[in-house]
């Protein structure tokens, strides 16, 4: 439902985005992530049919968004970082006024409808502008899934809300990435990690990562990682020297007198911990603990932001060193 091909987008002569390539198909939702100033917002405004791309080309829902940008319009309900609201209108009005501007069937009952799912049925007579700032997050993820749109593109969708109303969010998000197809930025790491069935990490204009969280996970590990806790003779350091002959152990660090951390090959990992359990109560231990340790996607973005970081900077440092060597 969204396809973006080498999309490129300058301001002036910076670039803001850099041959961006990616998909999103229905029934799924992507997590797009990446620090301030990465590229996501512009991507989304040019997704919307806000801001045409300077090069590259995109379709949401079979139209490009160039030449059939008001189709693309009809079809996208958008959320942005900053909801443009009128504080002298009240929700329901809001609603009303949006819908008809979207030609909305049967109205009335719409916003009704809309306005249960995001609990608010009971401030539809609050004018805007007495609204908190969750509440006003709210009134804009109304708007934006008024018109049942085939594409859902939220901006950081659960800005200002409270631990709860992040929770209810959440749940409408997954009800509608059921049927339809939801782009959606955040900041906060572990909701895209809940959320989203697949992540793009874009740094500085460019995708530098592209997979299910779970991917992503062995791709910045290179291996499964397990932790044993045990208790019995020699400790744990004693049973590390056995479990290191292990067929797909790659590595065992001992972390404290009845803790252990083994990396084994992915492909492996499961058949090992039937024989790791096995040998660990073959050579007299108690086997108290054993669980897969996990990075976050705060981890991953953080590993994968500072790689690209770091080739960029000795792709800078040779760029330099051949310049003074072409002076001499």
């Amino acid at each position: 439902m969204i396809e973006a091909r080498d999309l490129t987008k300058y301001y002036g002569r910076r670039l803001a985005i850099d041959h961006l390539t990616f998909h999103a198909r229905k029934g799924e939702i992507v997590a797009f992530l990446g620090p301030n100033g990465a590229g996501k917002t512009t991507t989304m405004r040019i997704l919307t049919g806000y801001m045409p791309p300077s090069e590259g080309e995109a379709k949401v829902a079979g139209f490009d968004v160039v030449e059939e940008s008001l189709e693309v319009r009809r079809r996208v309900g958008y959320l942005p970082e900053t909801v443009p609201l009128y504080d002298d209108m009240t929700v329901w009005d809001y609603l009303e006024f949006m819908g008809s501007l979207r030609q909305v069937p049967n109205l009335d009952d719409r916003i009704a409808e809309v306005l249960e799912r995001v609990h608010l049925i009971d401030r539809a007579e609050s004018f805007i502008g007495t609204l908190s700032k969750g509440m006003r997050q709210r009134v804009g993820l109304a708007q934006a899934i008024l018109h049942q749109p085939e594409v859902l593109i939220l901006d950081e969708p659960t800005l200002g809300l409270d631990p709860r109303q992040r929770v209810e969010v959440r749940e409408l998000i997954r009800e509608i990435g059921r049927e339809r197809t939801v782009l959606l930025s955040t900041h906060i790491l572990p909701e895209a990690q809940e959320l989203s069935d697949r992540v793009l990490i874009i740094n500085k204009g460019r995708i530098v990562a592209e997979d299910t969280p779970e991917e992503l996970q062995l791709r910045v590990l290179g291996a499964q990682r397990l932790r044993l806790r045990v208790r019995g003779p020699g400790g744990a350091a004693q049973l590390a020297q056995l479990l290191r002959q292990f067929p797909g152990v790659l590595h065992v660090h001992t972390v404290d007198e009845e803790q252990l951390e083994i990396e084994a090959k992915p492909e492996e990992a499961e058949a090992l911990r039937v024989r790791l359990a096995r040998a660990v109560l073959e050579q007299g231990y108690d086997l108290l603990e054993m669980c897969e340790i996990s990075l976050s996607l705060e981890d991953i973005f953080l590993q994968l932001v500072r790689d690209e970081s770091a080739e960029d900077s000795d792709a800078e440092s040779t760029t330099r060193k051949g310049a003074r060597n072409s002076e001499d």
